[in-house]
């Protein structure tokens, strides 16, 4: 791997839904072709395995809950991710044999709290589990189905290419989730995602111009005749499609290198000279000299859990 370059693949790609089994043999063929473009990192989107349930309610309203709500979440529960275990293990392996960092949303399992979080999960080219982040804010009605990260897990790696970290989804929307990330000095920002709007293209370019970092925004596509038949009579039938896309990879100046992609599966590619991360700070460095912290203080408290 070249330091000063990095070969990187978006993944926008329809998830088996809930089924683990299916989404994890998908998401091997999915890395082998970007293995095979040259990728060194590949991307994948938020709660891809086993899909991040768009559209349904769980059987709950405010004040009740349904016995087949409860059905539908031991089926989700079933085809989610416990960490550590078989589903991590294979996950290892594809990365392992790839030579990639893969980095992963998943829906994760906890067996011993009985709840599930959306993580994302990264493995280095040797295969080795070596993050997971816990969302910490699930929005609006995924707070039904996923608990809250505590923190700790806001951390930035050190790589052989540089900084990586990022949030997931619309905790891309906390400034002060972001600042604990640009002090750590992250340079390759992941933004998994299930926003499919046209406004989350210019929140991922304002990250990549505040954070003077390379932004890889990913989202999955999804068709409401690909649900299982008996999800899909909860969702309205007009919504034919329920996810767009969107995924983008952005410059550290908000150049816009590859996407975005809209109405369809498929990989962006992009290669990343890290220097441009060092030559965007000339004229802004959001945690150095375009910093003020004689009048502004921040505390990250659980930083070194």
């Amino acid at each position: 791997m070249d330091a000063s370059n990095l070969s990187v693949a978006v993944v926008q790609a329809e998830p088996i839904f809930f089924n683990l089994e299916a989404c994890l043999q998908k998401t091997q063929k999915l890395i082998l072709k970007a293995a095979k473009k040259g990728a060194e990192l590949v991307l994948f989107p938020e709660a891809f395995l086993p899909a991040y349930p768009r559209g349904l309610s769980f059987g709950t309203v405010v004040g009740s809950r349904t016995p087949e709500g409860r059905d539908h979440w031991l089926d989700y529960w079933n085809h989610s991710v416990p960490v550590p275990g078989e589903a991590v293990n294979r996950l290892s392996q594809m990365a392992r044999q790839s030579g990639i960092w893969l980095v992963i949303g998943i829906t994760e399992r906890d067996e011993r709290e009985g709840s599930l979080y959306c993580s994302l999960l990264y493995f280095n080219p040797e295969g080795q589990l070596v993050h997971k982040h816990r969302k910490i804010k699930p929005t609006a009605a995924e707070r039904v189905v996923w608990g809250e990260g505590d923190g700790s897990t806001l951390k930035v790696l050190d790589t052989e290419f540089g900084k990586l970290g990022g949030l997931i989804c619309w905790e891309n929307y906390m400034p002060l989730a972001r600042v604990t990330l640009y002090q750590q000095g992250i340079q390759v920002y992941l933004a998994p995602t299930a926003d499919e709007r046209d406004t989350w293209q210019a929140t991922m370019q304002h990250i990549a111009c505040e954070g003077r970092c390379f932004v890889l925004g990913c989202n999955q596509y999804a068709k409401l005749e690909n649900y299982p038949e008996e999800y899909q009579k909860e969702i309205a039938p007009e919504r034919a499609i329920l996810s767009r896309g969107g995924s983008i990879i952005i410059s550290p100046l908000g150049q816009i290198l590859a996407g975005p992609l809209f109405d369809e599966e498929g990989i962006l590619y992009a290669t990343l000279n890290m220097q441009e991360t060092i030559k965007g700070k000339l004229d802004f460095a959001p945690v150095g000299h375009y910093s003020r912290p004689d009048i502004f203080d921040f505390q990250w408290k659980m930083r070194g859990k």
